[in-house]
């Protein structure tokens, strides 16, 4: 359970303007649907997706490495990490195994198989969307696991699109489209206060000397 006291006291050090925009950000974070990119080489592909899903708020991003284990790019990601859940998995059995314990079909993203097209999505169902490798796509583990392929309609010569220009794609459709429905789709209050609290401690420098100062006036009260 989160302390409200404590975590009331803690936004006391956040300047107004982070207050209003934790309160207006807030609400319109969603675990209905989320990410997961497979051994993206190029690193700023993957920041830039961690980009995308906090610009559309997306609370939670997959990132599987079982060829390349990198530090996130932070300068590109200009600090989406701090605002994203990001949970790291060594293989993709892993990752996908956890999904679907979550109750998360498994979406395809890929524009080689048809099957559906953006507009056709069912935006109703938990989902995650899968990203891959810039020159090979998703792996055939993917595939193979895969509820559902999604492809982007294109009319050009290009037949595909780089991963981020894809996921921001998809993800304004996907989560636009979910607002316009009856779906309970947002976080639930107890797992809102638990965000407020992880942006506030990602915010103020010295938040354990903080902390422990607060309970230490408690005590003597």
């Amino acid at each position: 359970m989160i302390d409200l006291n404590l975590l009331e006291y803690l936004e006391t050090y956040l300047t107004e303007l982070r207050r209003e925009k934790f309160a207006k950000v807030l609400p319109q974070r969603t675990k209905h649907f989320t990410v997961a990119t497979e051994d993206v080489y190029q690193l700023h592909n993957t920041s830039a997706v961690i980009r995308s899903c906090d610009a559309f708020g997306i609370k939670e991003v997959n990132i599987i490495e079982e060829r390349n284990s990198k530090t996130i790019d932070r300068e590109i990601a200009m600090g989406a990490q701090k605002w994203v859940d990001l949970n790291r998995y060594q293989s993709v059995n892993d990752c996908i195994s956890d999904l679907k314990q979550k109750g998360y079909q498994i979406v395809a993203t890929t524009p080689h198989t048809n099957n559906c097209e953006l507009h056709e999505f069912d935006v109703t169902k938990k989902a995650c969307f899968f990203f891959g490798r810039e020159t090979e796509g998703l792996s055939q583990e993917v595939l193979d696991a895969a509820d559902c392929y999604l492809k982007i309609p294109m009319v050009g010569f290009t037949e595909s699109l780089n991963i981020s220009v894809s996921a921001a794609i998809i993800l304004q459709h996907v989560t636009t489209k979910l607002k316009q429905t009856d779906i309970n789709w947002e976080l639930t209050n107890e797992e809102k206060l638990e965000k407020r609290l992880d942006w506030v401690k990602k915010t103020i420098k010295s938040y354990d000397e903080i902390v422990e100062r607060f309970y230490d006036n408690q005590s003597f009260k």
